[in-house]
């Protein structure tokens, strides 16, 4: 029987959306507000859903700690309060769209959890704005 849990977090990082090798004008027709040069901030709010067998002994399908910490570790101390293009490596030469956010997201948590469980990322860049990203 597999069983999904879930546990929310969130960010607050700044970033701009685009491109180096287009020109300003190009760049601020195709992302608008998104490029401005200064960057601009969001509080992203996270939703990380495991999915697996629920072990025997514990009960767990994860240790909602151990999540908790990975969260922190992978999501949190790296983007939290943070300029996206400019301190975090990812996107250094990776333009931060909340579709590469949460594919970033995604690789960060899924190489510190076991093979046998499957993971999903939802990422809120606003409450009406969110990408879901599991790996297909």
């Amino acid at each position: 029987m597999k069983v999904t849990v879930s546990r929310k977090a969130h960010f607050n990082a700044a970033h701009r959306l685009y491109r180096k090798d287009w020109s300003f004008e190009k760049n601020d027709e195709i992302f608008g507000k998104c490029n401005n040069p200064n960057f601009h901030g969001h509080n992203y709010e996270l939703i990380v859903s495991v999915t697996g067998e629920i072990d025997k002994q514990t009960g767990y399908v994860i240790d909602m700690k151990i999540l908790k910490d990975i969260i922190k570790s992978e999501v949190e101390d790296a983007f939290d309060h943070k300029n996206l293009n400019v301190e975090v490596p990812e996107f250094k030469e990776l333009n931060p769209t909340a579709e590469n956010i949460v594919v970033v997201i995604y690789n960060k948590m899924k190489a510190k959890l076991s093979n046998n469980l499957a993971l999903e990322i939802t990422l809120y860049e606003t409450p009406r704005n969110f990408v879901t990203y599991s790996g297909n």
